[in-house]
This record gives structure tokens, sequence and C-alpha cells, in this order.
């Protein structure tokens, strides 16, 4: 843990900025991250409308809603909200809504294990997958895995097809070359989808399905 400081005021904050209690949010907190989140001016009504929209989501649900839900409810396309928030919707927009990645993700249904170190067996093969069913281990990913978890999901009748491989590999290989998962901006762009494609492939979400499928998490 760490303190991130603005305007005279200080708030706990994990190894990458996500703000670690939820109910110590302010709009001062917001607008001390948009300058690490890559937004050059001050944060406009659209990004407000953002950030409320995940904050009330959240407090309604208890999870942090995804990103096809956040542009169909407040009329975004995918270049929109990469002019909002440039550093990403998990690294950005959830970010200034004061949501960490751990419980954005805490509602999830995959998440109701009981353990950090909980097993899913695969064939005669087992891998250790966090609390919210991510593999702790990118490099223990095969395509049974993928495919296994594709049945986990939302994926209809748990095929993958050669649109779905081809962002899982895309995902994998910029991991590879960056020690980084990709910006779902960056995703869509390189493979020449949309947000509503992406969804269409990945119910689950870009994170909870796409990123959780390639075996890769954001931390």
């Amino acid at each position: 843990m760490g303190t991130f400081t603005y305007n005279n005021k200080s708030y706990e904050v994990d190894s990458r900025d996500f703000l670690i209690n939820f109910n110590h949010w302010d709009e001062n907190y917001a607008e001390g991250m948009a300058i690490g989140a890559k937004i050059i001016h001050s944060l406009t009504k659209e990004h407000w409308d953002i950030i409320y929209f995940i904050r009330n989501t959240f407090k309604e649900t208890g999870k942090c809603p995804l990103v096809f839900e956040v542009s169909i409810k407040n009329g975004l396309n995918l270049q929109n909200l990469k002019r909002l928030f440039p550093s990403g919707y998990l690294r950005g927009a959830c970010k200034l809504a004061g949501i960490t990645y751990k419980e954005g993700y805490i509602g999830d249904n995959e998440s109701q294990l009981v353990t950090e170190n909980h097993n899913l067996l695969a064939a005669e093969k087992t891998y250790a997958v966090d609390v919210r069913g991510f593999l702790l281990n990118p490099n223990e990913w095969n395509e049974y895995y993928a495919a296994c978890r594709a049945y986990d999901m939302k994926i209809p009748n748990g095929k993958l097809t050669d649109k779905h491989w081809q962002i899982i590999m895309f995902l994998r290989k910029y991991f590879n070359d960056n020690n980084d998962v990709p910006t779902v901006y960056e995703t869509c762009e390189e493979n020449h989808i949309d947000l509503e494609e992406l969804e269409r492939l990945f119910p689950d979400g870009y994170h909870r399905g796409a990123v959780k499928i390639a075996g890769l998490r954001v931390r």
C-alpha cells in the first residue's frame, strides 16, 4: 500500500494507485488521478457522468459495470471512451471512480471461491488461479486451459472461434512483448473490431472474459 496526496488531502492506494477504500473517494481524488490517467485538461461533465455512473452501479450491484454497459448506457463508442479516458477503461475510468481491481470484480460469479489459491483442474493438469479465477502464472497457460475457461463463461456452447483465438493470441503476444495487458482500445483497434463485436465474442467482458481466458490479469 501507499499514499496518494492531492490538494493537501491524502488517500491510501495500492501499488498501482487504485484507491484502497471505495468509501474514501471524493472528487478531489478523481481530479488528482486524472493527471496520471493521461487526461490533459480538467475533468468535464462527460467524465463526471461516466465516473458517477460507475460508482452508482457499483453501489447498487456490488460490481464494476462492464465496459459494454458503460458505453451503451452513456451513448459512447470506442473512440468516445478512448478520448475521455486514454489510459483505458479499468486503468482510467474505474480508477478515477475509486474502484480497485479486486473490489470491482468481487461480485463476479466466478469469484465465489474461498481461497486465494483455488485450483482449477483441467484433465490431468492443475492450474492455480486467484480468488477471481484469474491464472496466477501466465506461463502455465495453454490452449486447453482457454478451451476449458470458455465453458465456464457465457461463450455459446463454450466454443472458441477463429476470431476468439485471434484476440486471445494477440493478448498473449502483447503481454509477452510488453509485460502488460493491452487496453481494450488497443485490442479492438489491432483486431479491427468495435465494442459491440467484442461483447458478442466475450459477453463476460474484456477483463473478465478475454483477458481471463488468455491466462492474464492486470495485476
